[in-house]
């Protein structure tokens, strides 16, 4: 097993853009188990990991890295009760700059003694956000062992700009069968071919053994466009032993591999049956605020994609089109710009909250008398690569009359999104605590059905979406002494300078 960790302060980040960080031997840390650790491979001392780490480079600072190996005798946490075998020191751009990105250093820390060699790689991230989920059986497979039949499995390789190939995924085991069915596999596209669908795919077929000397059955190669035709007579594989063929000369194949399913998800997936989850929250979430701006003209905003015509990539890209003006009409005319924005532009990363932050509050520092109040309305799959960033501008937006609301799809883990919620602890930047919580953040899943294709309950989502913008907006007011304005006479119709308007900015 191999535990990583950075030795300074720079953070760690699940966001693009990214490295793809692989491990061809074992690596471990300190006794912190919350430390990132490979799996353990038992009984081999030449592992090829599967687990990757991803983190954020910057050509600009050096980040130190940190690799120690352990071979684990028990369950214990407890590194101590483990055997060292050694570490290795490096930053990420030894890693990066070495030829192909991939470097081989000798471990050490035990003195007088040959550790072995450790090889880390290195490998710039695709944007391709679509998971593929697949499932295959094989058909008259070898017979590896002696008193039963096989034990197959089977690991599939992303193969590399060098030509060399990175593990990225391993099935179960099935056991004591020529015919295997193996489960179904879930892996997102930039693991098997970083986003690039015509990348040769190599998949092996193995026999398991107990004491890790698996038998190597066959191979076969394939792409993630000829996998997503699913189900057909292209995706049957003939499982090929070169060492087999080259000996035998009758030989065929060892088996066969068939593709029994395909089908790739994401969230922007338009679906010509139903909304996707960003149209589904925008429109439940859209039309309970949309009643409180006075003439339902909203601009839209998109962020993270490379526009046309030159791939641009943008932060803050009018859904519409239209940099002059971005507003849409009502929550349908927003639907109708986001469906034709998807047509056009290419989602790219990295995802930056704080150019659309700063956008809204550009407005908001333009009026401060109390006539109008902003709300920026944000639905996000929970990726998010600027933190920091988007932290001081939300600190700094603390300040004006505008509130945040953050809609969470999907089934991430939307830490980050709970941190700029700031219920639980103020958000800060730089020293500095938001002068007042001007965020809500809504996990929209908690509000859906089983199927996700329908809300239980709009009022439940109404009541949680606006609980705290009366309160965020009540603050802004005392703080700057701002009284609300006496009604009209009922016979005279309200002017502009005595209503209250609200600008939403869905993203």
């Amino acid at each position: 097993m191999i535990i990583f960790s950075q030795t300074n302060s720079l953070h760690i980040t699940l966001s693009p853009p990214t490295l793809f960080l692989s491990l061809l031997l074992p690596l471990s840390l300190p006794l912190c188990p919350s430390l990132p650790s490979t799996e353990v491979i038992d009984n081999t001392l030449d592992p090829d990991f599967v687990r990757k780490y991803i983190l954020d480079y910057f050509f600009e600072e050096k980040q130190n890295l940190r690799f120690d190996v352990y071979d684990i005798d028990s369950k214990s946490p407890d590194l101590a009760k483990h055997d060292f075998l050694g570490q290795v020191f490096c930053t990420l751009g030894e890693i990066v700059g070495s030829p192909a990105s991939r470097l081989e250093k000798p471990l050490g820390g035990i003195l007088g003694k040959k550790c072995g060699t450790i090889i880390l790689s290195a490998e710039e991230l695709g944007n391709c956000r679509v998971i593929a989920t697949m499932q295959f059986c094989a058909h008259k497979l070898d017979k590896k062992d002696f008193f039963g039949k096989s034990d197959p499995f089977m690991v599939f390789y992303r193969s590399n700009e060098d030509g060399t190939c990175t593990i990225c995924h391993k099935t179960e085991v099935v056991k004591n069968t020529l015919n295997p069915v193996w489960q179904a596999i879930s892996i997102p596209v930039r693991a098997l071919c970083n986003g690039d669908f015509d990348r040769t795919i190599k998949a092996e077929v193995y026999d398991w053994d107990r004491d890790g000397s698996h038998d190597f059955i066959g191979e076969f190669t394939t792409s993630y466009r000829d996998l997503s035709r699913g189900q057909s007579q292209f995706n049957v594989y003939e499982v090929v032993n070169a060492k087999k063929k080259f000996k035998k000369k009758r030989y065929i194949n060892s088996g066969t591999v068939t593709l029994l399913s395909f089908t790739s998800t994401s969230l922007h997936y338009m679906n010509p049956y139903q909304m996707n989850a960003y149209a589904m929250a925008l429109k439940a979430v859209g039309e309970i605020i949309q009643d409180y701006d006075s003439d339902k003209m909203f601009p839209a905003l998109g962020f993270g994609a490379k526009l046309p015509p030159d791939g641009q990539v943008s932060h803050e890209f009018p859904l519409n089109g239209n940099i002059e003006n971005p507003y849409c009409n009502g929550m349908e005319g927003i639907l109708e710009a986001y469906h034709q924005s998807l047509k056009t532009v290419q989602l790219y990363g990295p995802t930056n909250f704080a150019p659309v932050v700063n956008h809204v509050a550009k407005y908001a520092a333009a009026v401060q008398d109390g006539s109008q109040y902003f709300v920026l309305l944000i639905i996000t799959d929970g990726v998010i690569s600027d933190m920091a960033q988007t932290k001081e501008a939300i600190v700094n937006a603390a300040k004006l009359p505008m509130s945040i609301i953050i809609v969470g799809v999907g089934q991430a883990e939307f830490d980050a999104m709970v941190e700029l919620d700031g219920d639980d602890i103020r958000i800060s930047s730089r020293g500095k605590l938001a002068e007042r919580d001007i965020v809500q953040f809504v996990p929209f899943r908690d509000y859906m059905d089983r199927t996700g294709n329908h809300v239980l309950s709009m009022a439940r989502l109404a009541k949680d979406v606006l609980a705290e913008i009366p309160e965020q907006l009540i603050l802004y007011m005392k703080s700057r002494g701002i009284k609300p304005c006496l009604l009209p006479p009922l016979n005279e119709e309200p002017g502009p300078e005595d209503q209250d308007h609200a600008q939403t900015t869905p993203v």
